[in-house]
């Protein structure tokens, strides 16, 4: 294999990568369907786990110690800010030679949520 070629597959997996990269946290962090939960009514609910904890038989006490695991894990997620700067600035490098490459169009791209003002900053067009 030559040198190039050896470039040139390193450089598709560094593409491959910072898109997947990207991707992941587009999905991560994209807003949700429904009523959105106040850190309030989470701190609420965590409240009344522990006393239904009290009185529950062991199934549901698993249920309920599963529910405050994801509770607590959320209420963590909303104290951390997401700075998708450094992401995106991979991604706009990576995703014209990317999408060129492997046929992707600027349909799928904005299906899967990615913004049109950074594809067109990657230099994906219609």
């Amino acid at each position: 294999m030559s040198d190039e070629h050896k470039a040139a597959l390193a450089e598709g997996r560094n593409q491959g990568r910072s898109v997947r990269q990207y991707l992941e946290a587009l999905d991560r962090h994209r807003p949700r369907r429904g009523r959105k939960r106040t850190k309030d009514s989470m701190e609420k609910r965590l409240a009344r786990i522990d006393a239904e904890m009290v009185s529950a038989d062991p199934l549901r006490r698993l249920q309920l110690i599963q529910e405050r695991l994801d509770l607590t894990a959320e209420l963590e997620a909303l104290d951390t800010k997401v700075d998708l700067t450094e992401l995106e600035q991979s991604f706009i490098r990576a995703a014209g030679p990317y999408s060129s490459r492997k046929g992707i169009s600027y349909a799928a791209w904005r299906e899967l949520g990615v913004e049109p003002a950074v594809l067109k900053r990657a230099g994906i067009s219609r």
